[in-house]
């Protein structure tokens, strides 16, 4: 609608347009009878003058304009006075405002000056000098500085409750960016943790199900020949089988042990957890795991050599430096580095011979798994070999760089394989390239 927002907004400009018009024409009328002028032309014009005021919003200026214009006919003073509050609202400068607001003043004093010299009955009575004036003045400044005022005080309200909606705005904004990002987080931390459970389940049954299996076999193989031996191969494939389930059912009691508050915390509250929620619990989860679960020691890694030796292998194990207590993580790395690497020669290379040289070092410890090359080539049909799902050194790697250390692994110019792995004694930031023992 024009220059109108609202509908109140026209009915309100309207009124107040009729209201300028009624005084202006009462004004111009008794002007016009005092000055001897056409009353009915003199209305008319006052009335059209005063009307001017319904293009306040759009034009503040025109109206300030015609009513200085039209106040030495003693009217228009109202309209003037809307003028300027009208013209304070806006964002014009003040510099304006204030010229605006001093012709008006002096004008207005002006009249209300020649009014009061007029006025008979003033004049006959004794007054100061200094009282018409100051009268003068002190009416101006009551028409002029209340509106200007006014309207300041309420354009500032304006900026500030625009600038409260800005800030809102960009406050739902960041909300929601900062939920997305939540989300994000949320979904890395759910990944991650899917990937940690597969690499403990890996490390778990892969290693002991591969040991079961050869013992399987060389108990096949033997059990016609050899009784004796083949109640002991029984009884290591028994015992790996009993290793498996402690250690899987460890596990599982940790991930259940952290589940149950979830599951108690959500019956409680029944409210759907929010993604930074869901972020923070999966680290816990995480955290929680690792804490929970007493992983494997270096100083097993004996123990794991001996089982590989019990199943047929040659394996040589070498200690460099002298053994000291590590952090959890690093310790129990290091030994799924070296049950990953022997497993793979179980896997891929069995009946090859393999070293274990494990280094302690300032600040690190070093893990170096080679194996000769396979019995019959590594072709297919080889004896003993085992599915394999290609996961072993990619979940070696993860671990390692995961506590900012290098690992290196591929084939030897003699057909064997090298696993090397550095750890760090603690967390550093991104891991660097790997690098290996020298072989």
């Amino acid at each position: 609608m024009l220059w109108w927002e609202r509908r109140r907004g026209v009915l309100l400009d309207g009124a107040l347009a009729l209201a300028s018009a009624i005084e202006c024409v009462v004004q111009s009328a008794v002007f016009a009878g005092r000055t001897g002028l056409p009353v009915v032309p003199t209305a008319l014009f006052g009335g059209l003058a005063g009307s001017v005021l319904l293009v306040r919003r759009r034009w503040p200026l025109a109206v300030i304009l015609v009513a200085i214009a039209v106040l030495p006919a003693q009217m228009g003073m109202g309209m003037a006075a809307v003028g300027l509050y009208t013209l304070a609202t806006t964002e014009v400068p003040r510099r304006i405002i204030g010229v605006m607001a001093s012709m008006v003043c002096a004008g207005t004093a002006l009249v209300t000056f020649l009014l009061i010299e007029q006025d008979a009955g003033l004049r006959e009575q004794p007054i100061p000098m200094w009282f018409k004036p100051f009268v003068a003045a002190l009416f101006a400044v009551a028409i002029t500085l209340p509106p200007v005022l006014l309207g300041m005080y309420v354009r500032a309200r304006r900026r500030l409750v625009e600038s409260l909606r800005d800030r809102a705005d960009g406050l739902e904004r960041e909300l929601g960016l900062l939920a997305e990002r939540a989300e994000e987080r949320a979904e890395w931390a759910r990944g991650e943790e899917r990937r940690r459970i597969a690499r403990e389940m890996h490390d778990v049954v892969a290693h002991r199900v591969s040991l079961m299996v050869v013992h399987a076999a060389a108990l096949q193989a033997v059990a016609p020949k050899d009784p004796d031996k083949a109640a002991k191969n029984a009884g290591l494939v028994a015992d790996m089988g009993r290793q498996a389930l402690t250690e899987l059912r460890t596990m599982l009691g940790v991930l259940r042990t952290e589940e149950k508050p979830r599951e108690a915390a959500g019956a409680a509250g029944g409210e759907q957890e929010s993604a930074a929620d869901a972020a923070a619990r999966l680290a816990e989860i995480a955290a929680a795991g690792r804490r929970g679960a007493r992983g494997p020691r270096l100083s097993e890694v004996a123990s794991l050599v001996d089982q590989s030796r019990a199943a047929g292998m040659a394996v040589e194990l070498s200690v460099e430096g002298d053994p000291r207590g590590y952090a959890a993580q690093v310790e129990s790395t290091a030994y799924r580095v070296v049950q990953e690497a022997l497993t793979n020669v179980h896997k891929h290379a069995a009946g090859a011979a393999a070293r274990v040289r494990l280094a302690h070092r300032d600040g690190e410890v070093a893990v170096q798994v080679l194996n000769e090359a396979p019995l019959g080539g590594g072709q297919p049909g080889a004896p003993a070999a085992l599915p394999s799902g290609g996961n072993g050194l990619l979940g070696m790697r993860e671990r390692v760089t995961a506590l900012g250390g290098g690992f290196v692994s591929g084939p030897l110019d003699g057909g064997g394989f090298r696993v090397s792995a550095v750890i760090p004694d603690r967390d550093r930031s991104p891991a660097a390239p790997g690098v290996g023992l020298a072989s």
